[in-house]
């Protein structure tokens, strides 16, 4: 009789720490989020993206990825496992003219580099990263 209880209590814990992980990842990545951090470039953030920030959205249900480099517009397929991200695969990119320098370069490059992400402040801050380095912070929009 305590096995039986002992094996259901253990069950219940299993069940509710699988929800409780789904819930983290994938769950809370849908949505467009803004980029207020971005590491590597010599010039500052307000300097890089002086009229407009970056956004990406993502669309978990239709495996697809868009959003704006602060000046053209970017899609493509979305690959997540876990919180495994890949944004090397081919993307479509609009080709105005931008005045805003390097800012569109550092954000394409710094996004190819971005293997993983986690999401923090309950959902309200996606970090991707290359490795353990937080490469982009983004605030949920």
């Amino acid at each position: 009789m305590v096995k039986n209880i002992l094996a259901l209590v253990f069950l219940g814990v299993v069940l509710i720490s699988c929800k409780c992980k789904k819930a983290d990842t994938a769950g809370t990545l849908e949505g467009t989020w803004e980029l207020n951090y971005v590491t590597g470039p010599r010039i500052a953030f307000d300097g890089l993206y002086p009229n407009k920030k970056p956004t990406i959205n993502f669309d978990l249900k239709e495996t697809r990825i868009s959003g704006n480099t602060s000046c053209n517009s970017f899609s493509g397929k979305l690959s997540v496992d876990g919180n495994k991200i890949d944004f090397t695969q081919p993307m479509a990119l609009t080709k105005m003219m931008c005045e805003n320098g390097q800012g569109e370069q550092v954000f394409m490059s710094t996004l190819e580099r971005a293997n993983t992400y986690s999401i923090t402040d309950n959902g309200k801050t996606l970090n991707l990263m290359s490795g353990d380095i937080a490469t982009m912070r983004f605030t949920k929009k």
